[in-house]
């Protein structure tokens, strides 16, 4: 027997937002952040404006978590556009995906709090 895995879904993670889904925007994620799945926590490159999946040992700004993306990308080699989530909004904390390296509780509730500084409430 076949066993499927089934992945995140685009918005799965999304509680409540913003009338007239003012919560989002279009975001560029940048060239080498490979594959990042709907509900990703990311940070912003000061340098470039495109944003990688916020890891807690990054020193470039992405470090802090500033959104999450509502749809997923393949990055890999070439930057991709998708939207995310960067204000006013209320997501499920059980179904986002944090950095590998977001692997400890304070991590990932300094990265929640990152998220309620630009007004996205992690429940």
């Amino acid at each position: 027997m076949t066993v499927l895995i089934e992945g995140r879904h685009p918005g799965e993670f999304l509680m409540t937002e913003a009338n007239g889904q003012r919560s989002r925007e279009n975001i560029t994620i940048a060239s080498g952040a490979g594959i990042i799945a709907p509900g990703t926590l990311l940070g912003k490159v000061a340098a470039s404006g495109k944003f990688v999946a916020s890891a807690v040992g990054a020193t470039d700004g992405s470090q802090t978590a500033v959104a999450v993306a509502l749809y997923g990308c393949d990055a890999t080699s070439t930057d991709a556009a998708i939207a995310a989530i960067v204000r006013d909004a209320e997501v499920n904390g059980h179904v986002l995906t944090y950095h590998a390296d977001r692997d400890q509780a304070a991590e990932k509730a300094s990265a929640k709090a990152d998220l309620a500084g630009v007004g996205i409430v992690v429940r």
